[in-house]
């Protein structure tokens, strides 16, 4: 076995298999002596609950205060990216969706655009599948956001809104759910449009819901921003200001945080976004009490842009009219979940042998990408999303990755934490909102 200098390898019948192990704990521990250094060296994570989810980080101390910080990722590596390259084009959408599971729709919604992108159909993509498109990431976005609020609120000592903030996304997964069939990990956006059409029932809960929301956010500000405690915790801490935030690639939130109005909804507008009325809310602190402002802020403008998406919802097909592409199924949602509608199978078997052969290729073998690659960002709820995908003419992707901003903006741990006592570590890492599903995917 030889040491490269990054991690030990070995040679294998199968190709060089390396050995990545946890950081560099050994090399770190070691050059400390105890008795003649004050620094402490200790593990924060992977199991730790204010890491918000399985990262570590390895941080050196001396007292208080924090010196050095190791961003230790790959705990949740699921290897979605390899997986899809042995599924079809329309398979892919049930991975993705896994990768940042709290913003499920995002990485839908990137994946698909991508695919659209490769086989030229951005342009053909229905009106009504665009307007769902937008009305079901941005009651994603609140969500994400809610989910946000409640996990930093919890580690910074406001326990009640842990459960104010769960208590109201679960009211947009009952919309999720009786739209798609399911609360998260929808595969609700496939290449083309969407899977199927959104009830009535659910356009109803949504209008309810508009009505309800916003009460509940001017609770919130009356509970935390003039709490002493919170504003202790949250203002001038873990600052990084914009020319932090263009070195390290930062986005979203955290950047408009600094005071740049970067959002691609705006920038570089797809799905119809230009047709949408919203502000993009920025701050200037560039600190956790910033980031809180701006994500509140947008949970407001994601209220209006959901309000105009209902209005402009007008009758019409969800899907492209290329039978080529068009995958055929006509979807239901019955007791189990998202499934064929029985009505459909048996208007399937009952046509010619033609229709149900081709039925049986589009579904099994899927639909040929011609050969190119493509990069398409979107506007996620932590910043942006990109779908880099490689076609090579075949009926699965070459090669899918995406740049995950969970991932990226983890870069910035260093940068603000360092110099800072260790309690600004939680509250730092917290404003930056990385869930470690997409950021190790």
């Amino acid at each position: 076995m030889t040491q490269s200098g990054y991690a030990s390898e070995r040679e294998t019948t199968e190709g060089r298999v390396f050995t990545v192990t946890g950081g560099d704990w050994d090399t770190v521990t070691g050059s400390v002596d105890p008795l003649s250094n004050e620094k402490i060296v200790v593990n924060m994570g992977p199991q730790h609950p204010s890491t918000h989810g399985v990262l570590r980080l390895v941080l050196e101390l001396e007292g208080e205060t924090v010196t050095d910080v190791r961003p230790v990722v790959g705990y949740l590596h699921t290897g979605i990216e390899k997986n899809l390259e042995y599924r079809n084009w329309t398979q892919g959408t049930t991975f993705v969706t896994r990768a940042d599971y709290l913003a499920p729709l995002f990485n839908e919604a990137g994946y698909c655009l991508a695919v659209e992108k490769l086989l030229g159909i951005t342009d053909d993509i229905t009106e009504r599948a665009n307007t769902i498109r937008v009305l079901f990431m941005e009651l994603n976005r609140i969500s994400s956001h809610l989910v946000w609020l409640a996990t930093t609120g919890m580690e910074l000592g406001a326990i009640s809104m842990m459960l104010y903030g769960f208590r109201e996304r679960e009211y947009i997964l009952d919309i999720f759910e009786e739209t798609s069939g399911l609360r998260m990990n929808h595969a609700y956006f496939r290449p083309g449009g969407v899977a199927q059409d959104i009830p009535e029932s659910a356009i109803k809960k949504i209008r309810d819901f508009l009505v309800y929301l916003p009460k509940k956010l001017k609770e919130y500000e009356d509970m935390l921003s003039g709490q002493v405690i919170w504003q202790e915790r949250t203002q001038g801490v873990a600052v990084l200001d914009v020319t932090g935030c263009l070195a390290l690639g930062v986005t979203g939130p955290v950047l408009r945080a600094s005071g740049l109005a970067w959002d691609l909804r705006k920038t570089m507008p797809y799905c119809g976004y230009e047709n949408y009325e919203f502000d993009v809310p920025t701050a200037t602190t560039a600190d956790v009490w910033g980031r809180y402002q701006v994500r509140l802020a947008e949970i407001r403008e994601s209220l209006k842009i959901v309000e105009q998406a209902l209005d402009k919802l007008r009758p019409g097909p969800i899907f492209i009219s290329d039978k080529k592409i068009a995958w055929p199924a006509q979807l239901a949602v019955g007791l189990d979940g998202m499934g064929n509608s029985l009505e459909h199978v048996a208007k399937i078997m009952g046509q010619s042998m033609e229709s149900l052969i081709h039925h049986f290729k589009l579904v099994t073998e899927g639909f040929r990408v011609p050969p190119g690659q493509v990069y398409v960002s979107i506007e996620h709820p932590r910043g942006e999303l990109g779908v880099h995908a490689v076609s090579d003419g075949g009926t699965h992707p070459y090669r899918v990755h995406m740049r995950d901003p969970s991932f990226v903006n983890l870069q910035a741990i260093p940068a603000m934490a360092e110099g800072a006592l260790l309690a600004d570590v939680i509250a730092g890492g917290a404003s930056l909102d990385p869930v470690m599903g997409g950021c190790d995917r």
